[in-house]
């Protein structure tokens, strides 16, 4: 069946960096549009990035432009969120997810993965 597993959350400093990893399995990740989500205490669940599966375009929000880098590798069936420069307010959990239209709108995505957790702090 499809699944989806996120790994790479963790502590970090602010300026610091981390690399989420998102691994697919039961279908061609390739074929289809990956999402990065996220969600902090209190807070409504916020599309972060997300790419293509045609062309590898990618999309980020305002909020984290220049700073985070979504790159797909199909031989892996993984899609990576590389964050840089990392802020306390990027603290949230994290969720990769599967869809079809490549929007950062969570009801554009079918399939999630169950989170992991980012904290920034000093």
């Amino acid at each position: 069946q499809v699944q989806l597993v996120e790994s790479g959350g963790g502590l970090v400093q602010p300026g610091g960096s981390l690399r989420l990893s998102c691994a697919a399995s039961g279908f061609t990740l390739d074929y289809y549009v990956i999402g990065w989500f996220r969600q902090a205490p209190g807070k409504e669940r916020e599309g972060v990035s997300c790419i293509s599966s045609n062309d590898d375009s990618t999309h980020y929000a305002d909020s984290v432009k220049g700073r985070f880098t979504i790159t797909r590798d199909n031989a892996k069936n993984t899609v990576y969120l590389q964050m840089n420069s990392l802020k306390p307010e990027d603290t949230a959990v994290y969720y990769c997810a599967m869809g079809i239209v490549p929007r950062l709108a969570a009801l554009a995505y079918d399939y999630w993965g169950q989170g992991t957790q980012v904290t920034v702090s000093s």
